[in-house]
């Protein structure tokens, strides 16, 4: 995809411009990606339902997060490797094709091992499209990069808040419904970017596996992914454990997790720049850190009334949090921003492979509360992270504060 590297702009110097004017083809990548960030939580508010479909445990269930994040992590070091070779438009076709046939096959499942296998094959799909959506949207994007990043992180919160509500509608009727429709919207999406995506130019340099292990190697970038790595822990353990703590219906879950996820589109696109901008990227991401701890805490010792609550607040720093990080990962060292965001997610979702698994697994061990004392630990070591590496971070970090400006009433920032 081009970046900076390639084309030789310089995105932090482009002219302003609304973000609603742009190409059918950046329209049609966003709309196929909030259908992908769908995918994500699609599962939450059907897990206890799919537990009592296929007679399995909650941590057996919570495998469905762990091959498809764990999949995901290491096909980040492909899908540079990968798109830099065949281009980005075929690389969404591809990506959007393993998705339509893996969560088709998931809604056919027999047993919670064909699941997670097929979740597996579905995680794959989406590290190659997701990974590329974002340099597409970039490359074929009106207004250069704050415009891009903005549809990118508004195409997340979205499909992030729309997926547990879709798994909810359909998955009150049958657990398998919600496997069925994401299969056919994202063929939708195939359609779309077929017809509206033209191919863009291919990078000069083609990269390599190893590319993003290598842009690791910069503290800035390796600082920004361990921190990451400790939230995402965080993070997935509100997403994939917490459903079972709370043990509502379909549709009761998906409300919760549907006020959630607006939250968390509200405040990664709206809120997180106006803060940045106040008070500093870094000040910002640690200060949200510690509320998450708290938040969890809070969370796993309080009332059901309460945990629900905290599920919702946490979407508001949730939100926060993605978009500082995407940021800081993307401009903090000299590597393409590909690969910088190869390098950074590969680290970043071991964690998401981990929590679901272990959350569990730690309830088991000991009890209910425990869980999210750990999660709240790990938010906190991310927090931690920042504060030591700071000297790292905030050269990087000033320069990317938001530089903003309107244009019929539409504010855009700079990233």
């Amino acid at each position: 995809m081009p970046s900076e590297a390639v084309t030789g702009e310089d995105p932090f110097n482009q002219e302003p411009v609304s973000i609603l004017r742009q190409p059918k083809a950046v329209w049609a990548t966003a709309g196929a990606s909030v259908v992908a960030f769908m995918g994500i939580g699609l599962v939450d508010p059907i897990l206890p339902s799919i537990a009592k479909g296929l007679e399995a445990t909650p941590s057996q269930v919570s495998l469905l997060f762990t091959s498809y994040f764990l999949i995901t992590a290491v096909a980040m070091l492909v899908t540079g490797f990968v798109s830099s070779r065949i281009g980005g438009r075929k690389t969404l076709l591809a990506g959007l094709a393993l998705v339509v046939v893996f969560a088709a096959l998931s809604g056919t499942s027999s047993s919670v091992g064909e699941l997670v296998g097929f979740r597996a094959g579905w995680g794959l799909g989406n590290a190659l499209f997701v990974s590329t959506a974002l340099a597409v949207i970039v490359g074929a994007a009106a207004g250069g990069s704050s415009a891009a990043i903005l549809l990118y992180e508004s195409a997340l919160g979205l499909g992030m808040a729309c997926g547990p509500l879709l798994g909810a509608l359909l998955g009150d009727a049958s657990w398998r419904y919600p496997f069925f429709g994401t299969a056919a919207l994202m063929a939708i999406g195939f359609v779309c970017i077929t017809a509206f995506l033209k191919e863009q130019p291919k990078p000069a340099r083609k990269t390599s596996l190893l590319d993003p292990v290598k842009a690791l190697g910069h503290g800035g970038l390796a600082s920004v992914a361990a921190s990451a790595f400790f939230y995402n822990y965080a993070f997935f353990t509100i997403l994939a454990f917490t459903p079972f703590v709370l043990n509502m219906t379909p549709y009761k879950s998906g409300a919760v997790f549907f006020a959630w996820g607006l939250l968390l589109a509200v405040f990664s696109v709206l809120v997180a720049p106006r803060l940045q901008q106040r008070f500093g990227s870094l000040k910002v991401l640690g200060a949200s850190l510690v509320l998450l701890a708290a938040d969890l805490v809070v969370l796993g010792y309080g009332s059901h009334t309460t945990a629900i609550v905290c599920t919702i607040v946490s979407g508001a720093l949730i939100g926060m949090n993605n978009t500082v990080y995407t940021e800081l990962a993307l401009g903090v060292s000299d590597a393409p921003r590909p690969v910088a965001s190869a390098g950074y997610n590969f680290v970043r979702w071991f964690a998401a492979a981990a929590a679901p698994y272990l959350a569990p697994k730690i309830e088991e061990w000991s009890n209910i509360h425990i869980p999210f004392v750990v999660a709240a630990a790990a938010s906190l070591v991310g927090a931690l992270v920042v504060w030591v590496r700071r000297s790292a971070l905030t050269h990087e970090a000033e320069e990317l504060e938001p530089k903003h400006a309107t244009e019929d009433g539409v504010t855009v920032f700079a990233n």
